[in-house]
């Protein structure tokens, strides 16, 4: 099992360049960890790739029905204080946006339940400060 952050997840639903090795990679574990909050984070950039008119209704449409499917396998960590207390730490010692220190702190809780902890992002900041707090980092 990998933990998933949403920017890995949403080219498994659209039609993007990474799409094809994030695939591979799905298919050699099929079982996916994610925090509570990547679901909204995905249907916020597909929404908002449709507003910008870089995806039609249809494509937006379907991007929607892929990512309920893959919501339908995947174990979700949810929000609690002990999350909480993370990202109060993981800000202040790197440079992450609330929502990818929200990420990274669920993946550290998620890591205590499992091993290896590979951890699948294609956000810069993101993949560092996972290898900084000892993720194998994927792709």
């Amino acid at each position: 099992m990998r933990f998933w952050d949403a920017s890995a997840l949403v080219p498994l639903c659209l039609s993007e360049p990474t799409s094809n090795p994030l695939l591979t990679l799905l298919h050699t574990d099929h079982a996916v960890a994610v925090w509570w909050g990547s679901l909204i984070e995905c249907w916020s950039t597909i929404a908002r790739r449709g507003r910008e008119g870089s995806l039609s209704l249809d494509e937006g449409d379907q991007a929607v029905v892929r990512l309920s499917r893959l919501q339908e396998s995947w174990y979700e960590i949810q929000p609690s204080e002990q999350i909480r207390g993370l990202v109060a730490r993981l800000l202040r010692v790197h440079p992450l946006s609330g929502a990818d220190a929200l990420q990274l702190a669920a993946a550290l809780v998620w890591i205590d339940k499992a091993a290896p902890g590979e951890f699948v992002t294609l956000d810069h900041r993101l993949h560092t400060a996972a290898r900084l707090e000892g993720f194998r980092v994927l792709p």
